[in-house]
């Protein structure tokens, strides 16, 4: 039996349109990346640009443990 961990998931701007129903606590397998994640969410690769573990900008091989507030945003631009 794998045990579940929990994080607290958000999505931004068109991003939100992925947000599972228990984004405040929502069960992860220990040890999976943030790709395993997006992909587990199905959210297009190249549209998770910037990633925040616990405030901190990580990479798309980040590993969860659970526990971790974890922010997804999309490509921004400006001008």
């Amino acid at each position: 039996m794998n045990k579940k961990a929990f994080i607290i998931l958000k999505l931004f701007a068109t991003l939100g349109k992925f947000t599972p129903d228990s984004a405040d606590n929502y069960p992860v397998e220990p040890g999976i990346s943030v790709r395993d994640l997006i992909a587990g969410l199905k959210i297009p690769e190249e549209k998770a640009k910037l990633i925040f573990i616990d405030g901190v900008k990580r990479e798309l091989d980040a590993v969860i443990n659970g526990g971790e507030r974890i922010g997804i945003f999309p490509p921004v631009g400006g001008g």
